[in-house]
């Protein structure tokens, strides 16, 4: 992995056996990361890939990575299929890539996200223009990863960039989650919902998926470019009225909405249309391989460990709080036992209904909630991160804390409940040095949450 993940200034002040449990956190969490590992998960399905290609009898290999993941599980083709690849472009996030590793024939885009930009536009023009050349003699090999629905961006061609990034900006700003937002998103586009796959029919396509949702649903992942769709113009238009945000969706949006409900414009391609007779979807990582990988880590490192599931999901404030009690009730539980320590983790995806105007993401908003919910009691370390190394628009993963973290803050004079009222996480904990960094990890399988309980030393 490219990744090599820290804590801003991690050696603190605090007591050795603290500071071993912060490190056997990290190592539980570098643990998941390993496991999905995007250029191991293709590797390992590239025999396939070329078997097909063989005995499928094609002439012309096109090979499409798009996601967070998108550059490493393209070097994962490009190693192992050589010369074979006629074709190929990425699409990944801005700092996902490096220049002169893969050959000329591939081109490499980097776009914006969560928030789609002109780049991401520009790639997918690119992506659509190459799918036009397809016959029934091509392989299309799709490397689908998280991060995706946002970068691959064709509006409707009744709508604008600037208005789709006005749509997809009110839906993150009031709390929608991956579900509902990409619900919206496939309705909008010329590539989500199953499109893309209809623009390179009558083409072979192979896609190779590592997941970044809930259950590992292959119509929501990416937005299922070349999945069939199983929402409908009037869900998403429901997702709209949801979050009663019709007065702030520009005009256009709402427009192309109801003339899809009025059936004047064509829904999304459903389970029976042919298109999809000719496409196979892999899901190749998930969130659930990690947590499981973590699983095994913490065992390894002598905790009594076990799963909570990898499906947590909602408001992230309230899912802190649930940990919290969790981490509470086992402390209990071991307090006539010195010697044992637990670990219990979790995985998933939760939402922040913003409501300040400060910098943070869901993870260091729930590692605040758990500190002062933790405030004060000995043996217990929770690290909340993304599997991406990014926790909203910041360069941190997420936050690792403990019953000391809120008292450390009012020492350096700062308000937890100030900064949670202002969604301000990010500026929290830089100051205490709480924040955990890994840079751009190549990966997106959602976050995972480790809480370490017992015995201080670890």
């Amino acid at each position: 992995m490219l990744y090599s993940i820290t804590t801003l200034n991690c050696v603190s002040q605090r007591e050795k056996g603290e500071k071993a449990t912060k490190k056997n956190a990290l190592d539980i969490f570098r643990a998941a990361l390993d496991a999905v590992n995007p250029y191991a998960a293709a590797h390992l399905h590239m025999d396939r890939v070329a078997s097909m290609y063989q005995n499928g009898a094609f002439s012309r290999l096109y090979a499409i990575g798009i996601g967070k993941a998108a550059f490493p599980m393209m070097r994962a083709v490009v190693d192992d299929m050589g010369g074979r690849v006629t074709k190929g472009i990425v699409l990944t996030k801005y700092g996902h890539s490096e220049k002169g590793v893969l050959p000329k024939n591939i081109d490499v885009f980097e776009a914006g996200h969560p928030v789609p930009d002109a780049n991401g536009l520009s790639a997918a023009r690119k992506i659509i223009e190459l799918l036009s050349t397809t016959d029934d003699h091509t392989l299309v090999l799709c490397l689908l990863s998280g991060g995706a629905s946002a970068l691959l961006v064709a509006p409707h061609e009744k709508i604008s960039l600037e208005e789709k990034q006005q749509v997809t900006q009110q839906l993150l700003k009031a709390g929608a989650d991956i579900f509902e937002l990409n619900t919206v998103r496939k309705h909008l586009s010329r590539v989500k919902g199953g499109r893309l796959a209809e623009h390179a029919y009558p083409a072979h396509v192979m896609s190779l998926i590592l997941s970044d949702v809930i259950g590992d649903p292959l119509d929501v992942i990416a937005s299922g470019p070349t999945a069939p769709d199983a929402s409908t113009y009037e869900d998403a238009m429901r997702v709209i009225r949801k979050y009663d945000i019709e007065k702030l969706v520009p005009k256009t949006v709402m427009g192309v909405l109801s003339e899809g409900l009025d059936g004047v414009i064509a829904e999304t391609p459903k389970q029976n249309n042919p298109v999809f007779t000719r496409v196979e979807n892999i899901v190749i990582g998930s969130n659930r391989k990690a947590t499981e990988a973590a699983l095994r880590r913490a065992q390894q490192l002598g905790f009594e460990s076990r799963v909570l599931g990898s499906d947590f999901q909602g408001d992230a404030a309230d899912i802190g709080r649930y940990f919290a009690q969790k981490a509470i009730e086992a402390r209990r539980g071991i307090e006539s036992r010195k010697e044992s320590k637990i670990c219990l983790i979790a995985g998933g995806e939760t939402t922040v209904k913003v409501k300040g105007k400060g910098i943070g993401g869901r993870n260091m908003e729930m590692a605040l909630v758990v500190a002062k919910e933790i405030e004060g009691r000995d043996g217990i370390l929770f690290l909340s991160a993304g599997t991406d190394g990014t926790d909203g628009p910041t360069d941190a993963a997420g936050a690792v804390v403990d019953g000391k973290t809120i008292s450390e803050a009012h020492r350096a004079g700062l308000d937890p409940d100030i900064y949670l009222q202002n969604n301000d996480s990010y500026n929290f904990f830089k100051p205490i040095n709480e924040l955990v960094i890994t840079g751009p990890t190549g990966t997106n399988v959602m976050d995972i949450h480790i809480m370490l309980i017992g015995n201080p030393a670890g």
